[in-house]
């Protein structure tokens, strides 16, 4: 007897969906015939509203009946469709229960061996070293190590003595902005001059100091051989 009348196992989400999805294609197939049953009648009874109205008020008939069945044919899908949706519905709700509670199992495990006191700890664990490592480089790279000894003031000292020649250098060079130009070569010319003269006659002198600085000049826009013919006149002018 305990055969017979076993508890039957609970169908899964997934197999009730499955039923009723084929329940509803299987109303869906009846109403399809009963619309196709509710147009023959109706066509009968509009072929004989004139010529024979018994037989026309009797297709109307079978009509309404076939229209009572498809109403009930869409009640009973309407009521399998919201229940397909509730238990997809339902199903996912467990899903996403079922996610939430392996992360909540995965996230117990994390934190068994996980404590605040073990993190402040570690923390500060790695503060401490990274001071002794900031310590340790700033030892390694002290000059001091090597038997340099650095003052800083020093060298702003001496970087600012340098700036303040570079400085004076500039203003040196601003002030010889004005361009000197060399005297015109007079010993050439002298020769040529006293080779023309005849003896007795004056003869220009040459310039008493060989090393003496080229004087300040404006420019012209005289060349040299324009500068020796100037020379060159003056001195054939006092010769005669």
């Amino acid at each position: 007897m305990k055969l017979f009348f076993s508890k039957k196992a609970t169908p899964t989400p997934k197999e009730a969906i499955i039923t009723l999805r084929e329940n509803l294609a299987m109303l869906e197939k009846r109403e399809a015939h009963l619309q196709s049953r509710i147009d023959n009648e109706l066509r009968t009874a509009r072929a004989n509203v004139t010529k024979n109205k018994k037989a026309a008020i009797a297709a109307l008939k079978r009509k309404q009946q076939l229209e009572a069945q498809m109403d009930k044919i869409s009640g009973s899908r309407m009521t399998l469709e919201a229940q397909a949706m509730a238990i997809e519905g339902a199903n996912v709700n467990l899903e996403t229960m079922k996610a939430m509670q392996k992360g909540a199992e995965a996230m117990k495990g994390i934190h068994a061996n996980l404590s605040i006191d073990k993190v402040d700890q570690t923390l500060d664990d790695i503060r401490d070293q990274m001071d002794l490592s900031n310590e340790v480089a700033d030892a390694i790279s002290r000059p001091e190590v090597f038997g340099v000894g650095i003052d800083d003031d020093e060298l702003n000292a001496e970087l600012e003595l340098l700036e303040q020649e570079e400085l004076d250098n500039q203003l040196l060079r601003a002030e010889k902005a004005p361009e000197f130009l060399p005297n015109a070569p007079t010993e050439a010319l002298g020769g040529r001059v006293a080779a023309q003269l005849r003896p007795g006659q004056y003869q220009p002198q040459q310039p008493q100091h060989q090393h003496q600085q080229p004087q300040l000049r404006q420019t012209t826009n005289k060349t040299e051989s324009e500068d020796e013919l100037d020379e060159l006149s003056k001195a054939m002018q006092i010769a005669s």
